[in-house]
Formats: C-alpha cells, structure tokens, sequence
C-alpha cells in the first residue's frame, strides 16, 4: 500500500474500504452540492503571505480553548453515524483526539452512546446536541452529557429542518444497513467492512434508542428522527438549553454576524462559524469567507472556531489569520477512521499539525496565535 503523505491518500483508502451508502454520506452534500464545493474552493481565494529572513527554529503550536491549553488549534467536529465507518468509531475518534490532545465533540447521531465513549475516554469531550422537539429528550440527553462530565454543549442551530442529501436517500441510507437489493449489491463488495461490523455491538443511534419515548426498536428511530427537528427553534428556546446545561455552551451553524452578535448577547462562550459543511442551505457563503467579518465583530466577546472545508495543515493557518481561535473537521477524520481505525484518525491529525507547522514557519512566523490579516495577501 502507498504511504499514507496527505489526507487525500485517506479519502481514496475510506472510499474503496466503505459501503457506497456511508462514503457517499460523507462525501456529498445537499442539494446540487453547491456549498460543499465552495467550502474547499474558496480556500484558494485565500492567499498567504511568504516571508524570510527570519529565526523560525522554535515554533509553537498549541493553544488556549475555553480555558484548556491544547497541543493544536484543531478539533474533531460532530458527525453522525461514526460507529458505521469503523466499529466504535466514536470512541475511537475520541481516543485519537486525547492522544494528540485535541478537542473532540460527540454527535447526538452517534452510533456509540455518551455513556459508552465516556466509559473508553481517559479525558473529557464535548457533546453536541440537536435541538429536537421532545423537551423531555432534550433535558434528558443534557443530563446524561453532564453526568458523563462533558466539558461543554455545542448546541447544533442550522438544523431546524433537514434538507436532502440526495445520495443518502438513492442509496437508501440507515444504521444499521437495510437489507434490499441495492444494500445487498454494496455489502458483498465490501466484506472486509462486514466482517468487522458484525462482531460490533454498536449499530444504530445509541444515544436515542432506548432513551427517546416510543423508541423501542430500530425502524422507529428512523421516524422519530424525522418528525423531530424542531422548526421552532428559536433563541429563548438556546436561552432555556443554556440555563439547563450551565456551563461553557457554544452555538454551531453561524454564518452571519448578526447572529453572532446574538449569540454573544445570551451570553455563549464560544461560536463555530458554519454551514454544516454543505450539507444544509445549498447555495450560500463558505465558513471560511464568512470567517473574519465575524472575528472581527465578536471576537472580543466570545470565542471564534470554524469548520467546512479544511484539508490541510496550510488551511489551518489561514483560518487562524482570519480571526479563528480553533478549526473543527469532519469529514478528514471520517476519512481516516474509515481507513484505519484509530490510527487513521491519529494519522489525519498528525498530517495536518505537521503541514500547519511548516506553513507557519514560511509564514515568518513561530507562534500560530500571533497569526493576522497582516499573513494574507489582501
């Protein structure tokens, strides 16, 4: 096998390991796909400024996030369905992620529960929270993250509704597979993936099977996932989320300054600058474009990490240009646990800590904080 240099090699390997049904769902977004290109194409617009002639030998990469010193400015974004790329790929993402002492944020669509990757993680994680219209859910899966002694609630706002991610429904996606002939035909062409899913316990949402009401069983997931974003969900909705949980809450989906504006008004402590990495409204701004209006704005007040379309270290450091405290990635690590497991997801983070220290040091610059609108070509 070649050796694994960037975080491409990882996307092929996932791909010719995974199911169709789960590459696709990482690989894809909504709609025409429209905001996923741009996520990565509009990195390009971004150039970084060269500089030499200067001393570079000792650099530092760590940083300060929500008061914790972290060996990088990167972290692992919530994704759903982790456990169907690898088994237990929640709590191995997670292990990955203390390991390089990295944050990691477990999805509510998780095929590993709270309580099972708490039970195999040595340090705390955060947990995010879909905003469902069962209250009762809701404070109970708060609850849950609290007595798992998780660090912070990144609660989800962009996902009100779900649009459609046309291959997840051509491919018949669900957790585990459904057994018709388009699932069969993907299955047998992947028997190194069947072989290692069925000796795993772990095959569909461990954190709202047995703990939703009326969910009893694997079919009435699927529906009472469906009907349960909450196209209500408004601020004073956050504002109870935020009284419930109390402590550190950070608010993904924003992609507007006004709403950062109002996310800092209710008194969050950090933001992630988002667009649910294409897969949502199809056809508006990239994270990263949307980036600097927003650190400019807020970032006195709260603190500013983005995600969308990050695939190398060099990304990283025009992120932290542009105003970002800390970078989040999904599909990176999606790609590496799909690849190999724990030491893929270790592999991804390596590649991208090593590609950012050498960015950073072209740059002229020695620490990644120090980063500003003065390293990019305006």
């Amino acid at each position: 096998m070649n050796k694994i240099l960037e975080i491409n090699d990882l996307k092929k390997l996932a791909k010719k390991k995974l199911p169709k049904m789960f590459y696709d769902y990482i690989d894809t977004g909504s709609y025409s796909g429209i905001t996923y290109e741009r996520n990565e194409e509009d990195f390009k617009k971004i150039k970084l400024k060269q500089r030499v002639g200067v001393n570079i030998k000792n650099r530092d990469l760590s940083t300060y996030i929500l008061g914790k010193k972290y060996n990088f400015p990167l972290g692992l974004a919530p994704v759903g369905m982790g456990g169907m790329m690898y088994p237990n790929g929640e709590i191995l993402a997670a292990r990955a992620a203390n390991n390089m002492n990295i944050p990691y944020i477990l999805s509510t669509m998780s095929i590993c529960s709270i309580e099972q990757v708490a039970e195999y993680s040595k340090n705390t994680f955060w947990f995010q929270l879909y905003v469902m219209k069962d209250k009762e859910f809701v404070e109970n899966v708060i609850n849950r993250a609290k007595k798992a002694k998780c660090g912070a609630l990144v609660v989800t706002m962009d996902l009100p509704l779900l649009a459609q991610r046309h291959n997840d429904i051509r491919n018949g996606l669900s957790a585990p597979p459904k057994l018709g002939i388009n699932q069969i035909f993907q299955l047998i062409s992947r028997p190194e993936w069947c072989l290692k899913m069925m000796f795993s316990k772990n095959k569909t949402f461990g954190n709202i099977l047995g703990h939703a009401k009326g969910v009893k069983d694997i079919t009435s997931i699927v529906s009472w996932s469906n009907e349960q974003f909450d196209q209500e969900l408004t601020w004073d909705y956050v504002k109870w989320i935020k009284k419930l949980w109390g402590g550190p809450i950070i608010l993904k989906g924003i992609l507007d300054v006004d709403d950062a504006v109002k996310a800092a008004e209710i008194g969050a402590e950090a933001i992630i600058v988002s667009n649910h990495g294409g897969r949502q409204l199809d056809g508006t701004i990239s994270s990263i474009l949307a980036l600097n209006k927003i650190a400019k704005k807020v970032g006195t007040k709260l603190e500013v990490f983005v995600d969308g379309g990050f695939r190398n270290g060099a990304d990283i450091i025009k992120a932290k240009a542009l105003g970002a405290r800390a970078v989040f990635v999904g599909r990176p690590y999606l790609y590496g646990l799909s690849a190999k497991g724990f030491d893929g997801v270790k592999a991804m983070i390596e590649i991208f800590k090593k590609e950012a220290d050498v960015a950073l040091a072209l740059c002229g610059e020695t620490n990644i904080n120090k980063l500003s609108m003065k390293n990019v070509l305006q």
